[in-house]
């Protein structure tokens, strides 16, 4: 049936209705695919039902359809805000309902992950990862200020502005104390800034550069040579173990040399971890005193 496939009259002529056999003449009635009928087996047998409500559409009742579906005029609404469709643009959407649309627009819109709310046209936002939010709906999980378009770093399902990154997550320079945000160097498995990892006398930094750690002080290798290293009683030149050859050390009372100048002062023989005389401040070896 629909909108045209039925006329309704009042009867003039000798007819029953066709289903309930009454007489219709001075009655209301309502024709339909050629048989004539009163109202009361019109809606028992012939309306169409209305989408929305269920119920029969009667020969009095406005009615609209779409696609085979057909409503009361009354039932025809949006299913979201019930602003009447009747002359109104629509969608039929899921379960046979209609939606105007502006609903229709709100319900097919991304999803803010902050509010939940549509995001559609024209407002300001924010993607990552195939997730929107409202710019002013992205915000950080730390001090909860609107990040919007500004710079950020994630963590997880969280995420931080550049400030309390620092604070929260970055390593802590073993010197200052302080955060590095970017670059630094790692000794002894502890973060230094690459400026405050120095040598302690010529402030130089030693990122990069060989260098000796004595204590808790660094020192470039000329400074470590200079100011740090003890002189060799042989050569007089400094004992900078680690820093080439002379990783052997020969310490004897108050004197140092690198191991291969500690020798005997008559014949040259070296003495490192061999037995030893020492002479008038003098070192030699076992038989060469015998033959002064």
């Amino acid at each position: 049936g629909g909108p045209g496939s039925y006329t309704v009259g009042t009867m003039s002529e000798r007819f029953d209705c066709h289903y309930c056999r009454d007489p219709l003449q001075g009655k209301k009635y309502v024709q339909k695919e050629g048989r004539h009928c009163c109202v009361k087996c019109f809606e028992k047998f012939c309306a169409n039902t209305c989408m929305e409500c269920k119920k029969p559409i009667g020969a009095d009742s406005k009615e609209l359809h779409f696609k085979n579906r057909y409503w009361h005029d009354s039932c025809f609404h949006c299913f979201k805000c019930y602003t009447s469709l009747v002359n109104e643009p629509f969608m039929l959407r899921e379960n046979n309902k209609v939606w105007c649309s502006n609903c229709t627009a709100a319900e097919d819109a991304p999803r803010c992950k902050g509010c939940f709310k549509p995001i559609i046209a024209g407002d300001q936002n924010v993607e990552y990862k195939k997730m929107v939010w409202h710019k002013d709906c992205f915000t950080c999980s730390q001090c909860k200020q609107v990040i919007g378009s500004g710079s950020f770093f994630p963590k997880g399902d969280e995420f931080y502005c550049v400030s309390c990154h620092e604070h929260k997550f970055a390593k802590t320079c073993a010197k200052c104390k302080n955060p590095i945000t970017s670059g630094g160097l790692t000794y002894q498995e502890q973060p230094w800034h690459s400026e405050c990892f120095i040598c302690s006398n010529c402030k130089k930094q030693l990122g990069g550069k060989r260098f000796t750690a004595v204590e808790d002080q660094f020192y470039c290798v000329e400074c470590y040579k200079e100011c740090v290293a003890k002189k060799c009683a042989g050569c007089k030149n400094p004992i900078t173990a680690g820093f080439g050859r002379g990783t052997s050390v020969v310490n004897y009372e108050d004197e140092s040399w690198h191991d291969y100048c500690f020798k005997c002062t008559k014949c040259a023989r070296g003495l490192a971890n061999k037995r030893f005389v020492c002479h008038n401040g003098k070192i030699y070896c076992a038989e060469c005193p015998k033959r002064l």
